[in-house]
C-alpha cells in the first residue's frame, strides 16, 4: 500500500525537527555544545550543578531514518520452553528506521554526607518498521528503561587517568508487549567513570535480579555481566564504543560492540553514523546475533 498521510507526516517530523531543536534555548536538554566533561554532565562540583529536578543529558539521543539488520530476526526465541512464547514468523524488512530519546533528572544533591546526588532517568529506544508496507509499517520493537541512579563524586588518578564517579543503580528494561513476545528484566548496576585529556570511559557491571517467570532465560550469555563505554572527542567529531563481553573465552564466547561517530553539522545538529555487531540490540534480539549499520542524525551524544 503507497504511504499514507500520517507516515509521511512523522518522517517529515524525524527529519525537520532536529533542525528546528538547534534555534532551543540554553537549557534545552538537547543543547549540549559545551559539555565536554563528565564534571559538566553529571554536576560534580558546585560551579557545574544545575539543581534539582532540571531535566538534563543522559544518553545520546538520535534519529536513524536508515538502519540496516543482516538478520531482522522475524520469529524471536524467547528460550523459555513454554508454549506462550511461541511467536510467529513476521516478514520483516532488513531496512527500518531506529531512534533513541534519554534524558535524566537530578532528583536529591548533595546526600550522604555532601557527596552523593540522586537521579532519575529514562531511555526509550524504537526500531520502526516504515518502509514493510506488507506489515502497515509497524514499530517492530520499543524498549523501555527507568532507572534510579546514586551517583558519588570522586578525585583520584591512576597512571593518569581521573576518576570522576562512581555509583549503584536500579535499572529495569522492558518491551511492553504481550506473550509471545514479553521481555523484560532488572538489574543492580555498579558505574565508575573516567576522564583523560579528550578521553572518557564509563565502566559498569550488573547483577541480574531472580524473575518468577523468565521471559528471556540466560540473557547474561548473551548480554554479558557489564560494559564499557569509551568516548574519544576531538573538535568537531566524537566517536564511541560501547564493548560488552560474556567474557567466556571459549567457543561459547558472546557478547555485543556498537560504534558510532558524530559530526557537527551545525550548532547542535550532527551527521550519525551506528554500527553493531553481536546480541541484545534490543530485549527481542536478546539472542539473535545480527550485525546492523545506520545513518541519520543526533542532537545528543555521551558528552
Amino acid at each position: 500500500m503507497p504511504f499514507s498521510f500520517r507516515t509521511v507526516l512523522a518522517l517529515a517530523a524525524l527529519t525537520f525537527i532536529p533542525l528546528l531543536m538547534t534555534g532551543q534555548a540554553k537549557n534545552s536538554i538537547f543543547n549540549n555544545e559545551r559539555t565536554r566533561s563528565m564534571s559538566q554532565r553529571w554536576e560534580l562540583n558546585t560551579l557545574t550543578g544545575n539543581g534539582t529536578f532540571v531535566i538534563t543529558p543522559y544518553k545520546p539521543v538520535y534519529i536513524l531514518p536508515l538502519r540496516w539488520s543482516s538478520e531482522p530476526n522475524g520469529k524471536p526465541v524467547s528460550g523459555n520452553p513454554s508454549p506462550e512464547y511461541e511467536a510467529e514468523n513476521q516478514n520483516l524488512n532488513n531496512l527500518e528506521a531506529k531512534f533513541q530519546i534519554s534524558f535524566k533528572v537530578k532528583v536529591l544533591q548533595g546526600i550522604f554526607w555532601g557527596h552523593g546526588d540522586l537521579w532519575g532517568a529514562y531511555t526509550q529506544k524504537a526500531h520502526w518498521q516504515v518502509y514493510n508496507a506488507t506489515l502497515s509499517r509497524p514499530f517492530r520493537e520499543m524498549n523501555y528503561e527507568p532507572e534510579v541512579i546514586l551517583n558519588f563524586a570522586t578525585n583520584y588518578s591512576l597512571f593518569g587517568i581521573k576518576g570522576r564517579m562512581a555509583g549503584i543503580s536500579f535499572n529495569h528494561q522492558s518491551n511492553g508487549r504481550a506473550y509471545p513476545l514479553t521481555r523484560s528484566w532488572n538489574r543492580i548496576i555498579a558505574h565508575a567513570g573516567f576522564e583523560s585529556g579528550d578521553w572518557q570511559a564509563y565502566l559498569r557491571a550488573w547483577y541480574r535480579m531472580p524473575d518468577d517467570i523468565d521471559d528471556n532465560p540466560k540473557i547474561c550469555r548473551y548480554l554479558g555481566y557489564g560494559d564499557a563505554t569509551i568516548i574519544y572527542s576531538r573538535g568537531i567529531d566524537t566517536f564511541s564504543a560501547v564493548i560488552a563481553p560474556n567474557f567466556s573465552f571459549n567457543r561459547h564466547m558472546k557478547g555485543s560492540i556498537e560504534l558510532s561517530w558524530a559530526r557537527t553539522i551545525k550548532g547542535n545538529l550532527k551527521g550519525y553514523v551506528m554500527f553493531t555487531h553481536g546480541y541484545g540490540e534490543t530485549l527481542i534480539d536478546y539472542n539473535n546475533l545480527q550485525t546492523t549499520v545506520g545513518i541519520g542524525v543526533s542532537l545528543v551524544e555521551w558528552l
